[in-house]
């Protein structure tokens, strides 16, 4: 793509949340319209692309986003919420997170991370669709949370990972937009 060259726009996927919903469904709509935000970033492009590090000094790539993402889901819903002692995705074995950290990214390794990513989005959906908003749940560290605290914490993680997400993405071919 030349200098000044706009890619073409993947078609867009995501549902306004709904502007007069009860809680439960802003919330879920508007966690709903974050994820499908990230996904609408990395649409188009090759396992190379979704894993460069395109604002070096950082460690940052549209993969890598995916892969936390993942995990952040694991933990506060699978793990926290419903209490599945289940590992993080992405660990080393000193312990620290490697959704970061990845060799060249191939087409398998997209898809893997791609699928495990879906596979968390899909178990959070059926976890929260039915736990009361209220329900106090431990959370390690965190302390005792609500559901609905995870819920708005998500949001948070997603919204924030998209800002940079709009970054990476407009490095790497000036695709820009919400």
């Amino acid at each position: 793509m030349s200098a000044g060259e706009m890619a073409v726009p993947a078609p867009d996927p995501r549902t306004d949340p709904p502007p007069r919903g009860g809680e439960r469904e802003t919330l879920m709509g508007f966690l709903d319209y974050q994820r499908r935000t990230l996904e609408l970033k990395c649409a188009g492009l090759t396992a190379a692309e979704l894993g460069t590090r395109a604002v070096p000094p950082s460690g940052l790539s549209l993969l890598g986003l995916v892969r936390h993402l993942s995990d952040v889901e694991r933990f506060w819903v699978r793990s926290a919420l419903a209490g599945d002692p289940a590992p993080p995705l992405y660990r080393g074995t000193d312990g620290n997170d490697t959704d970061f950290d990845f060799p060249a990214a191939d087409a398998r390794m997209v898809a893997l991370s791609l699928a495990a990513w879906k596979d968390e989005m899909a178990f959070a959906d059926a976890a929260l669709d039915s736990e009361p908003l209220d329900r106090a749940v431990p959370a390690g560290h965190h302390g005792t949370v609500s559901v609905r605290w995870i819920l708005v914490h998500l949001i948070e993680e997603y919204s924030r990972h998209n800002g940079h997400a709009d970054l990476l993405r407009e490095c790497l071919d000036g695709t820009v937009g919400e």
